[in-house]
C-alpha cells in the first residue's frame, strides 16, 4: 500500500486493515489508565480486602494495577483503605505530596470515606479533607470486587470517559503537567 492509497481510503477502510487513528493525548491517557500503580495505605480491616483484590479470583493484574509500590515516588494511585486517625493524617499527606503528578486517590471503605462508625475526636471523618479523592468505594469493608470496580471507574476518569452526577463529561486527565 502506497502513501497515495492511504489518502484515497476513508477511515473505516483503513481501520478494517488494522490502521488506527488517535491523538497523542488519548494514547498517553490510555497507557496511564492501564498501568495504575498503587501506593498502599492500608490502615485497618479494608486493607485485608485490598490485599485480596490481587488474588487469582479477582486478579487486579488484569487492570494493570498489580504492582503495589512501597515508595510513593513510584506510584500514581493512593488507595486509602480503612480509618484514618488524626495522628496519621500528616503522614498520609506527606506520602501523597511525594507522589509524582498526575496522581489519584481511591478512598476505600466507610471509615475512610465518612469516618464510619468512629464518629469521635480521633478519627478523620473524610479522607477528602486531607487529600483530594477521585473515587470513593463504599462498604464496611468493601469486597475486592468493589475495589476492582473503583479502579475501573478511575481508569474511565483518566481516559476522559467519565461523567459527573449531572451527566456532564469530565475532562481527560492531562498527559503532562503544565507549569
Amino acid at each position: 500500500m502506497g502513501l497515495r492509497d492511504l489518502f484515497e481510503k476513508d477511515v473505516q477502510e483503513l481501520e478494517a486493515e488494522g490502521i488506527l487513528f488517535t491523538s497523542l493525548q488519548k494514547l498517553v491517557a490510555w497507557g496511564r489508565s492501564n498501568s495504575l500503580w498503587p501506593a498502599t495505605f492500608g490502615l485497618a480491616c479494608c486493607a485485608i480486602e485490598m490485599m485480596a483484590s490481587t488474588n487469582p479470583r479477582t486478579d487486579m493484574a488484569r487492570m494493570g494495577s498489580e504492582v503495589f509500590r512501597a515508595s510513593p515516588r513510584q506510584a500514581d494511585v493512593m488507595i486509602v483503605a480503612g480509618r484514618l486517625s488524626k495522628k496519621m493524617a500528616p503522614v498520609l499527606k506527606r506520602v501523597y505530596d511525594q507522589m509524582p503528578d498526575p496522581k489519584w486517590v481511591i478512598s476505600m471503605g466507610a471509615c475512610a470515606s465518612s469516618g464510619g462508625m468512629f464518629n469521635n475526636y480521633a478519627i478523620v471523618q473524610n479522607v477528602d479533607s486531607v487529600v483530594p479523592v477521585d473515587v470513593f468505594v463504599p462498604g464496611c469493608p468493601p469486597r475486592p470486587e468493589a475495589l476492582m470496580y473503583g479502579v475501573m471507574q478511575l481508569q474511565k476518569k483518566v481516559r476522559g470517559e467519565a461523567f459527573d452526577e449531572r451527566g456532564v463529561k469530565l475532562p481527560m486527565v492531562e498527559g503532562w503537567a503544565h507549569g
